[in-house]
């Protein structure tokens, strides 16, 4: 018992000499063992690398669960040391409505139809979604908690026991000073050179874990490059499922249109130019001609022959192509990324179709998979 009475009455005291020196300095009346430049640097440069990480580690986690909610959810299951109970993707879920929808109207209209195949993209991109969360999780928010719950709190504590140090080592030079008596002096001057080895000590401790940032602007870079590679999969997943949607949508748009028509059709009274205005959407690029749902158009059924059909005498463009698509049949055109064709309209045509002419060969090409050039 009397031991711990001394220890803590000598902690006490130290406290208070610290907190005097501190003090001091903050007044101005003391002096202050100042760090060299570098060791500065390597100070500043650990306090930019943690508060840059912790922002780029939140704000990362709001990109990847954007819902504050289950954010808090999976940081308490995170603490608790318990496993995050598996969450369904917007996109799964929306596809799970859709689906259901479907059954629902039937699934053998044209809407059903098309609420199952747009459910069924949207449940790929819900897993490639899943895919992406968890890969990034791994390989990129987890090594920045570490270093945040581990390096850093190891660099935080070092720091703070060198401050002490520093106080001690100040606190023993402004005894030094005011001692008078030669036995005060002599012990003054024992205290320094202990407090002045504990201090260089401390120093190239927390030196040495300062330089270590280093490697850990290595580790974290190797992350970063993972996090994007993985992140680029998961856009080139999800562009592609959408790109085959969209063909498959393509494939069904006469049908659909067709039976949207028959099943309302324009007012008797209403004028061609009306008519086209409200069924048509508008093609700025290029010309369009409109024309009457349900009245026979001998232009609009050629279409389906491209090869019989001639190019107009104006409204003909250059166009760049975007993305390579796949013929579905005789009456499309093939397309290779990056090349250019000419193209023009028909009278009559779906406003989301073209007819592309590549040499002696020519076929419907999709508006969407070019760049209509002046």
């Amino acid at each position: 018992m009397d031991f711990n009475v001394k220890k803590l009455a000598s902690d006490a005291g130290v406290f208070f000499s610290r907190a005097m020196q501190f003090t001091e300095e903050k007044l101005g009346q003391a002096e202050k063992t100042e760090l060299d430049a570098h060791f500065e640097n390597l100070l500043a440069r650990a306090d930019s690398t943690k508060n840059w990480t912790e922002k780029i580690l939140r704000q990362t986690e709001v990109l990847l669960q954007p819902n504050p909610s289950a954010r808090v959810e999976e940081f308490l299951y995170e603490k608790l040391d318990r496993k995050v109970p598996s969450r369904v993707t917007n996109g799964e879920l929306l596809a799970q409505y859709m689906t259901e929808a479907a059954n629902d109207f039937g699934p053998g209209t044209p809407y059903g139809k098309t609420l199952i195949k747009v459910g069924e993209t949207q449940r790929r991109l819900g897993a490639a979604e899943r895919d992406f969360i968890h890969s990034a999780s791994i390989n990129f928010l987890t090594p920045l908690r570490n270093f945040l719950e581990g390096d850093w709190r190891t660099i935080s504590k070092e720091r703070r026991i060198l401050q002490n140090r520093r106080l001690d080592l100040d606190a023993c030079k402004a005894r030094l000073k005011k001692a008078k008596a030669a036995e005060a002096k002599a012990a003054a001057e024992h205290e320094l050179r202990l407090t002045q080895t504990e201090f260089d000590r401390q120093a190239e401790v927390t030196r040495l874990l300062l330089e270590g940032i280093s490697s850990t602007h290595v580790n974290h870079l190797r992350c970063l490059h993972e996090f994007v590679e993985s992140q680029t999969n998961y856009y080139a997943q999800c562009y592609q499922y959408m790109l085959d949607l969209q063909k498959q949508l393509g494939r069904f748009s006469g049908t659909f249109v067709g039976n949207a028509e028959s099943t309302s059709p324009p007012p008797a009274a209403a004028s061609p130019p009306a008519v086209a205005a409200t069924t048509l959407p508008a093609v700025p690029t290029i010309p369009v001609v409109p024309t009457i749902v349900g009245v026979p158009n001998t232009v609009a059924e050629s279409v389906l022959n491209p090869n019989e059909v001639k190019p107009p005498a104006s409204g003909t463009r250059k166009a760049r192509v975007l993305y390579d698509y796949e013929a579905a049949d005789s009456t499309e055109l093939a397309l290779l990324a990056d090349e250019m064709i000419t193209v023009y309209s028909l009278p009559g045509m779906d406003p989301d179709w073209l007819i592309g002419e590549r040499g002696n060969q020519k076929g419907k090409v999709p508006v969407t998979y070019l760049e209509l050039l002046s």
